[in-house]
């Protein structure tokens, strides 16, 4: 399966080291790349912070070191002072490193090595460490540099990736450098838009420096990056010819009593996205509330699996788990859903209630939406596991489960047993009750118009990230509710078409 053209490949540490290689193969002059590198960070620094006077580089070994030296001789030719740490002596580096702190010598910076009694100082810090080849906790002398780093107060610019960050899987073993932007070069990194690195990567710049990942062969991208023109391209204008009955019908199973909002959420966002036709299968005692808030929706108080079953029929997809709880109800109302064999897309408590089958089931007709709490019980695993590594966890429950798996959290994932889709949207205010009841409805709501359930994730997922930031930006973070996502989903899933031409950063 393609990405679509307006989305960026991401890659491993050990594919760009690849890239890297094959770049400095044709070039035959590695140390040209590096300039490359260090002239695009320093581009990005001049445009982030014009007329800076002062400035701290910490240069590790490696590469990474030698992208911080050429920015420490770059900025002192243009009249900066700078304070040069070096976390590796220099007369131990080697090849192209040892070139370029040669550069910094020659345009007068004269580096200090690193002690622990060392106060960094400057307008801003520009982090050259360990970039992209370290794993696990940062060793003496890395670990206390990070440190004085954060406690410095100061802006931060890092070099390919903050230092402690695994830019493989976004894991923090302890601490890492936490950056104001982050310039990474060659090819982008799966790691530096999931889990625990989004606090600290700040704005990531992608520079290429020349290299075009896509071009060279047996380099295939482990995920793509979704992009906003990504909902035109999904969600086209309708044709004057449309009627409700192909735009899917869609019945939510939700609401177990005393937990009719959660009914009530998952069945507007599936209206408000544009199915044609919406039913709700719920506790007796809600229907009244549904059909007041929501005429449009064909509500129905169902007691047990015998109520449910003729509107499991008429259904085309079925939405369910949103506080159907643990007990007899939610128990029989999942089997039903289950033994009628319709496409469907699981949450919450569905998903609880499925971690403790031991029938092995695996489905290609479903979508499964667990928090990484929600994805350690179906793994059998802890939370904590499933953030270590959220690309391991999302594949091996798509292995597990079947079907296309939305691993939720930051930096979102859609793995579909093909390919692996990365939402870089969201934000913090989204860590409020029933948002992933909306986040259901929207992808239940998209099933009948789109090409496949997986596709309804991946839009679903894109959509519901955009209009709680749309949200977020007209009233702030604090205090968003999943219902404040209700119109500005409606507005977003009828997208202006984009030209072949649009920015695809």
């Amino acid at each position: 399966m393609t990405a679509s053209s307006f989305q960026r490949p991401l890659y491993l540490a050990d594919q760009v080291r690849e890239l890297d290689r094959r770049a400095i193969d044709a070039e035959g002059d590695g140390f040209a790349l590096m300039r490359r590198a260090g002239e695009s960070a320093y581009e990005v620094l001049c445009a982030r912070w014009p007329g800076i006077r002062r400035v701290c580089v910490l240069c590790g070994g490696g590469n990474n070191g030698g992208d911080g030296y050429i920015v420490a001789a770059l900025a002192a030719a243009d009249g900066v002072a700078v304070d040069l740490v070096a976390l590796k002596p220099v007369a131990e580096l080697e090849g192209d490193a040892r070139r370029a702190a040669e550069l910094a010598a020659e345009a007068g910076v004269v580096p200090v090595a690193w002690n622990d009694e060392l106060t960094l100082d400057g307008e801003l810090m520009v982090d050259a460490m360990l970039g992209t080849g370290a794993h696990g906790a940062p060793r003496p002398p890395y670990a206390a540099a990070i440190s004085e780093v954060n406690a410095s107060g100061c802006p931060v610019m890092a070099l390919d990736a903050p230092s402690g960050v695994d830019v493989d899987t976004g894991h923090i073993e302890t601490e890492a450098v936490a950056a104001t932007l982050t310039v990474t070069f060659v090819g982008d990194k799966l790691g530096l838009h999931t889990g625990a690195a989004l606090d600290v990567v700040g704005d990531v710049i992608y520079a290429p420096l020349g290299v075009d990942p896509r071009s060279h062969g047996g380099i295939a991208p482990v995920a793509w990056l979704q992009t906003r023109q990504d909902l035109a391209r999904a969600l086209p204008p309708r044709r004057p010819g449309s009627h409700k009955g192909i735009y899917g019908h869609v019945l939510v199973v939700a609401g177990a009593p005393g937990m009719g909002g959660a009914a009530l959420m998952t069945s507007e966002m599936v209206a408000r996205v544009g199915a044609g036709k919406v039913s709700l299968a719920t506790d007796a005692a809600h229907v009244s509330a549904s059909l007041t808030r929501f005429p449009e929706i064909m509500a129905r108080g169902v007691r047990g699996a015998p109520d449910l079953e003729a509107m499991i029929e008429s259904a085309d997809t079925v939405a369910i788990g949103p506080g159907i709880g643990n007990g007899a109800w939610g128990q029989a109302a999942l089997r039903s859903v289950l033994d009628a064999g319709k496409p469907c897309v699981v949450d919450a408590d569905a998903l609880n209630l499925l971690a403790r089958e031991e029938s092995g089931i695996h489905r290609d007709d479903w979508v499964l939406t667990p928090h990484p709490g929600e994805a350690g019980r179906l793994l059998g695993i802890s939370t904590a596991e499933v953030e270590r590594d959220r690309r391991d966890a999302v594949i091996a429950l798509q292995r597990r489960w079947g079907g296309t798996v939305v691993l939720k959290g930051a930096g979102t994932l859609v793995y579909d047993g093909d390919r692996l889709t990365l939402c870089p949207f969201g934000n913090p205010g989204m860590a409020s009750g029933g948002m992933g009841d909306a986040l259901t409805g929207i992808i239940a709501g998209l099933s009948g118009q789109l090409a496949s359930l997986g596709e309804a994730a991946r839009i679903g997922v894109l959509l519901h990230a955009l209009a709680a930031d749309a949200a977020a930006l007209d009233a702030g973070e604090r205090g968003l509710l999943a219902t404040d996502l209700a119109s500005y989903a409606r507005t977003l899933a009828n997208p202006q078409p984009v030209s072949s031409h649009a920015d695809h950063a």
